[in-house]
């Protein structure tokens, strides 16, 4: 989209590198929930050409009231319906988004209207997560945190990228190695940014193992979140993932002050782990899967 569209009281244009502050500003207003695109275009820049994708910015007499990252991941911005309706009408028809993901209630706003408005593969979602706490924690937690959990170095790779997959088949429930290696160059990218945490264990005459893993997935500004929390099951209901998780938090506040993640809010057992160590819920998050 290259050209303005007039979309009921505001405009409708990609931004682009000269939009950074009004966008940035728009992030400070929930850099919490706004943390994925502000940590992307922290990275690489808001040029669609950088980033890999466009960002819609809606504007209201002159001034960036809204946003929308459309990549591989379809992401609104302090948007509300108004907003909602006008990135409806320039996403169009044709699905190229792996998810929709956000505040619940703008997700929801988006999800629907794409589906009424233009149906078919919109419509046919794999899997939708209304109801995810966003939680966070601004200091060490009481608990003492299990010293075997580190920042997985470069030789851990292996065993860190098993685990890796592990993890994400087990929560998407498709895997992600495709033949183009580019989840294997993204867990290695986690690797060198020291944003993959873990636990490994490497026994005598045997290959090595990362029996725990955590990422930092996003981070700007301060803040960063969390993902990919994951346990290998033959260890699990011990309690091992408490100490873990405290050591994670305590590592990433060696760079980050405050520490975020998001859960499933059926997954009581990890929302009463993560309220014991001290995170507290500051919105709700939903996601959907296609």
């Amino acid at each position: 989209m290259s050209t303005t569209r007039r979309s009921g009281a505001g405009t409708l244009r990609v931004l682009d590198q000269a939009d950074l502050p009004e966008l940035t500003a728009l992030f400070r207003r929930d850099p919490v929930a706004n943390l994925f695109v502000a940590s992307r275009v922290a990275s690489l820049g808001l040029t669609p050409q950088r980033l890999g994708c466009a960002i819609y910015g809606y504007h209201v007499g002159g001034e960036l009231a809204a946003a929308c990252h459309v990549g591989a991941n379809l992401v609104p911005i302090e948007a509300d319906r108004e907003a909602v309706g006008a990135f409806v009408e320039a996403i169009g028809p044709r699905r190229r988004i792996s998810s929709i993901m956000g505040p619940a209630t703008v997700v929801q706003q988006l999800h629907q209207g794409l589906t009424e408005r233009w149906g078919n593969s919109w419509g046919r979602a794999r899997d939708v997560r209304p109801h995810q706490p966003l939680m966070v924690i601004d200091h060490d937690p009481q608990l003492e945190g299990d010293p075997r959990v580190r920042r997985i170095e470069l030789e851990d790779y292996e065993p860190y990228l098993r685990a890796a997959v592990a993890m994400y088949t087990e929560e998407v429930g498709v895997t992600p190695l495709d033949g183009g290696g580019g989840y294997q160059r993204y867990v290695r990218l986690l690797i060198q940014m020291g944003h993959a945490m873990g636990a490994v264990h490497k026994p005598a005459g045997a290959p090595a193992r990362v029996w725990f893993k955590s990422d930092i997935g996003s981070a700007w500004s301060g803040y960063c979140q969390v993902q990919g929390v994951w346990l290998t099951p033959e260890l699990r209901g011990r309690r091992l993932s408490v100490a873990a998780m405290s050591q994670v938090v305590r590592l990433c506040r060696q760079q980050f002050p405050v520490v975020s993640l998001y859960v499933n809010d059926y997954n009581t057992r990890a929302r009463r782990l993560y309220e014991g160590l001290g995170f507290a819920t500051v919105g709700e998050l939903a996601t959907v899967l296609y």
